[in-house]
């Protein structure tokens, strides 16, 4: 669907970058530092560095996806992507006199699919996407290794 899409899409131009955050949970990754980069008027890069601080599991993750942009009228396109990423956790739990510590690394692959709004009045994009991510190597972090992201973003357009 995506190769058949990609050859009938209308050209659109997207900003050679946008910085900003993409907001979600999972996981507990409330929040992540997301950037893209243009690469060409219909495709372009999304970095995202995700943080979790809580009382019991601290945590990063780093994603990259590649992502097609379609128009679909005015300022709202819609797009799809493939990617992956990789992050590291530490656990530490006390219960009941005894503490509970063990710590490690994943690695991910990950889907994009979602819509944006781009401002004309202002260099801004609102964005919602859903991005699944498949877990590998997550030990003890993930129970089914797989986690579904949805996620508002908002991202400055320069």
């Amino acid at each position: 669907m995506l190769i058949g899409l990609a050859f009938t899409a209308q050209a659109q131009d997207i900003s050679k970058n946008a910085l900003g955050l993409r907001l979600g949970d999972n996981d507990g990754f409330g929040g992540e530092v997301s950037y893209q980069r243009g690469l060409s008027k219909n495709n372009r890069l999304e970095l995202d560095l995700g943080f979790r601080n809580s009382n019991d599991v601290d945590a990063f993750k780093l994603t990259g996806v590649y992502q097609w942009v379609w128009n679909i009228d005015g300022g709202f396109n819609w797009y799809a992507g493939v990617g992956g990423g990789l992050g590291s956790w530490s656990y530490d739990y006390r219960a009941n006199g005894n503490q509970y510590k063990d710590n490690g690394t994943f690695v991910f692959v990950a889907g994009d699919l979602g819509i944006e709004y781009n401002f004309n009045e202002v260099p801004i994009q609102l964005s919602l996407d859903i991005r699944p991510e498949l877990y590998f190597n997550s030990d003890n972090y993930r129970e089914d290794n797989f986690g579904p992201d949805l996620a508002l973003g908002i991202r400055y357009k320069f």
